[in-house]
C-alpha cells in the first residue's frame, strides 16, 4: 500500500514493500501532483474540454489561460474565481466619440468586478452635449454588462466662456450594453489642443452573475 505526502495533500508514493509496477506508480504520482500545480491551457475552451471525467476540476485548483492572460482558481461552488487582474480591452466607441488619453478600456479585477479607465472626447473636438440628453458614447460585451443600470460621477474639464470650469460628469453603465454620459448645461468651451473630455477612471462595477 503506497504512502502519502507529509503535507496532507494525498499525493501517493510507492513503498519498498509494494509490488513493482513502474507505470502504475508513476501515473499515480503524476496524477496526484498535477492538480496541485498551476495548469496551463490555451484558453477557457481548451480548459473546459480537458478538465472532464476523472480529470474534472477540484476546489482549490489553479489554472492559467494563455489567450485571456489570467489566473483563475476553482471554487467549491463549481465556478472559477479570477486571481489576477485581466488584460485591458479597448472600448468600442459609438460614432462621434473617441479616446482622449488614458487608453479608455475595461478589465476584469481579481476577485470579481469590472474596472474602467481613460478619458473620452468627441471626435470633432467639439463640446460635450449638455442639453439634458443622455448620450451613448460606447458599447460593451454582454459578459461585462451589469444586471441593472449603474451611475457614477466622474471628472471633466468643461469651461464656460467666462472661465468657469465644470468638473463633473455622470456616466451610466447599462444592462442593455450601452455606456452613456450626461453633463449639466453651461460648460463646454475647449480647443483642439485641450478639447472637453470626461473621465472613466475610478469606475468599478459587478457584471451580471458576478
Amino acid at each position: 500500500m503506497p504512502g502519502t505526502d507529509q503535507y496532507g495533500q494525498s499525493v501517493a508514493y510507492p513503498l519498498l514493500s509494494d509490488a513493482p509496477d513502474i507505470e502504475t506508480t508513476m501515473r499515480t504520482l503524476v496524477n496526484g501532483v498535477v492538480p496541485h500545480t498551476v495548469l496551463h491551457f490555451a484558453d477557457a475552451n481548451e480548459r473546459a474540454a480537458s478538465l472532464t471525467g476523472a480529470a474534472a476540476p477540484i476546489p482549490g485548483m489553479v489554472t492559467y489561460l494563455v489567450a485571456e492572460d489570467r489566473w483563475e482558481g476553482r471554487r467549491a461552488d463549481g465556478s472559477w474565481l479570477l486571481l489576477s487582474d485581466g488584460p485591458w480591452t479597448p472600448l468600442s466607441f459609438t460614432t462621434g466619440y473617441t479616446a482622449y488619453g488614458g487608453s479608455p478600456g475595461w478589465r476584469r479585477k481579481a476577485g470579481g468586478g469590472i474596472e474602467l479607465r481613460g478619458r473620452v472626447k468627441r471626435t470633432d473636438h467639439g463640446n460635450l452635449i449638455n442639453d439634458g440628453t443622455i448620450v451613448v458614447f460606447a458599447t460593451m460585451l454582454s459578459s461585462v454588462a451589469p444586471a441593472s443600470i449603474r451611475h457614477f460621477i466622474t471628472a471633466t474639464n468643461r469651461r464656460t466662456s467666462g472661465g468657469v470650469t465644470y468638473y463633473t460628469c455622470r456616466v451610466e453603465v447599462s444592462p442593455t450594453l450601452e455606456m452613456r454620459y450626461t453633463v449639466e448645461a453651461g460648460g463646454g468651451v475647449g480647443t483642439v489642443e485641450e478639447p472637453p473630455w470626461f473621465s472613466l477612471d475610478g469606475i468599478q462595477f459587478s457584471p451580471a452573475g458576478d
